[in-house]
């Protein structure tokens, strides 16, 4: 008698991908996007693709060469001589699935809110957007194979939801709605792709499993690839319908309802209602896939010392970093519930596309040694550096507010980190 795996197979950690990516951000930042690359929004899309697909081939080759549960990580520890490149690296990446994390509660406080018609209610706001962070926390203290079923099985819910949002309203755009194709300038689509650099974030965590996965030989570059495939696929299709039945004005105007009251032209009350609940969906799915890969990072750096050592405590029954998802679930809903979207998002698309660079060029410096080329990597760099010079400018031009509170937080990362490392020295220098 064959026992039941409890290993992910290609389709859980696809779907893993796939939901960690198709989370808040499209539903969230979808009007900012429009708002910087106006018709060409699709296009701001599809470059933020190009970089996930570039980004994405260097974690692959790392991940099959470098086994870890630490993934982004253990990638940084072997390309980088100094540790504390490595520490610090580890630090920003858990500050950013934190921020993430943060946006996608956010997003489905937003729309819950709005279907359970309580809309511009704070209270209820709140009371959402921390249950569905407790909910996932709860399941992935459960059982690894729980969180895998529960992820192919959201996954296949929203994507359905949203193929038929696409293919009703790719007949009913309207054609004045997408010409010119550049309204807002070339300079408009890097801007709008920065933007929105955070709705591809989660394909990442698949080699952050990988010691979960059935066949990691076969499977893992794969199931990375196939998911950014299908996302980008989503992505531009989801931000064709909306361009094209929604003029710019309006999108702005609704913000993160943006995509909800695109579906309102052809399938009224009903496509509000559909599209909320895509989102609902959406965002619960890439908490479940962030949650899971986060708490192993913090696992595998405690077992480093990069973290303190109860990072590192595992349940014996099943091995789940149970101390790890505590944390990082505790300090998630204390930044969802003290910070506002465009903080939330912006921090979470700039740390992001700073951790891609250093990770193309981890890649780049062990390229012999892992079997990759020089123009991948190199092109998934630059591209990652001028994305982030573009965010940057972006909130410097219409947020500085929100700019300085993104500096005071990766001051306070810094510190932390140098603060846990100086007790670290102190007391190897003791011993």
């Amino acid at each position: 008698m064959n026992k039941t795996s409890t290993k992910l197979d290609l389709k859980q950690m696809i779907a893993m991908g796939v939901g960690g990516m198709v989370g808040g951000g499209i539903f969230s930042v979808l009007g900012l996007a429009i708002a910087q690359a106006g018709h060409a929004a699709p296009l701001a899309f599809a470059l933020g693709g190009v970089i996930a697909l570039l980004t994405g081939y260097s974690y692959a080759r790392l991940g099959l060469v470098f086994r870890s549960d630490g993934g982004s990580f253990t990638y940084l520890e072997k390309a980088f001589r100094p540790p504390a490149i490595a520490r610090i690296g580890g630090w920003l990446l858990l500050a950013g699935y934190i921020g993430t994390m943060s946006l996608y509660a956010f997003t489905f406080g937003v729309y819950g809110t709005a279907m359970l018609g309580g809309d511009g209610n704070v209270a209820m706001h709140h009371l959402l957007q921390s249950f569905v962070l407790l909910l996932f926390l709860g399941i992935n203290l459960y059982g690894v194979r729980e969180t895998g079923n529960t992820e192919l099985l959201i996954v296949t819910a929203k994507v359905l939801i949203l193929l038929l949002f696409a293919v009703i309203g790719l007949i009913t755009i309207k054609q004045d709605h997408l010409l010119p194709l550049f309204n807002q300038g070339g300079q408009g689509v890097l801007m709008g792709a920065a933007l929105i650099f955070v709705a591809y974030e989660g394909f990442e965590l698949i080699p952050n499993a990988v010691n979960e996965m059935d066949d990691p030989q076969r499977n893992l570059v794969r199931a990375i690839m196939w998911s950014i495939v299908i996302t980008i696929i989503i992505y531009i299709t989801v931000s064709l319908v909306a361009v094209g039945n929604l003029l710019p004005e309006q999108v702005v105007r609704y913000k993160e309802y943006a995509l909800a009251m695109a579906a309102k032209p052809f399938l009224g009350e009903a496509g509000f209602l559909l599209i909320g609940l895509a989102a609902l969906f959406s965002t619960a799915s890439a908490i479940n896939a962030t949650m899971f890969g986060t708490a192993r990072l913090g696992s595998v750096m405690a077992g480093s010392r990069a973290l303190p050592r109860a990072f590192g405590f595992r349940r014996k029954q099943n091995n789940i970093p149970w101390v790890s998802l505590l944390i990082i679930a505790a300090i998630t809903l204390l930044f969802v519930n003290t910070s506002d979207l465009t903080l939330i998002s912006s921090f979470a698309s700039a740390t992001f596309l700073l951790i891609f660079a250093a990770i193309n060029l981890s890649a780049l410096r062990l390229r012999k040694q892992i079997g990759i080329g020089v123009f991948s990597t190199l092109s998934g760099l630059l591209l990652s550096l001028a994305s982030l010079g573009a965010l940057l400018v972006y909130l410097w031009q219409s947020d500085a507010a929100s700019l300085i509170k993104l500096a005071f937080i990766y001051i306070g990362v810094l510190l932390a980190e140098l603060l846990f490392s100086s007790g670290l020295l102190a007391a190897r220098t003791k011993k």
